[in-house]
């Protein structure tokens, strides 16, 4: 099961380092990671995926919590979060395939941000089913490049994740 953990950390260089370390001596693996600042530039907060059953979560949390600069650490149960994904995708395109890939782009509400005689360049933004699926869709036509950034996740409602 993948698991969805925020750590609110303090915004000093090799925190991140320090992190990382511990997945690997832990043997523990990061599906996907996203870091950035919050509102107080005192913090940084990073989203982390990672892929085990309640066990290993629970080995995670206490791991990352007995870990120097890092402030808070809480799972986020995908019911009572928003999770979201970037992508940029570049496609091979021209004159022969260009309407069908916008027609694509269309329907995922996604947008192109970049044309050129050969390739279009895609932006998509949603949960990770939604990027999965057109970047399935988009193999078709050639995908050139592709970035992803990570899960993002926020807690619905009132509740809020600070240090």
């Amino acid at each position: 099961m993948k698991h969805t953990i925020a750590v609110v950390v303090e915004n000093k260089s090799g925190v991140l380092t320090r992190i990382a370390g511990l997945f690997s001596r832990r043997s523990f693996n990061i599906e996907s990671l996203s870091v950035g600042a919050t509102d107080n530039p005192e913090y940084s907060r990073m989203t982390l995926s990672v892929q085990g059953d309640e066990e290993v979560l629970e080995q995670v949390i206490k791991q990352l919590s007995k870990l120097i600069n890092v402030i808070r650490v809480s799972e986020l149960e995908p019911e009572d979060s928003v999770e979201r994904e970037l992508a940029i995708i570049k496609v091979g395109a021209d004159k022969d395939n260009r309407s069908e890939i916008m027609q694509l782009v269309s329907v995922f509400r996604a947008k192109i941000i970049d044309v050129s005689a050969r390739s279009m360049i895609i932006e998509v933004t949603g949960d990770e089913q939604k990027v999965d699926a057109l970047v399935l869709l988009l193999r078709q036509f050639g995908i050139k490049e592709l970035a992803r950034t990570g899960k993002v996740s926020m807690i619905r409602g009132t509740r809020v994740i600070k240090a």
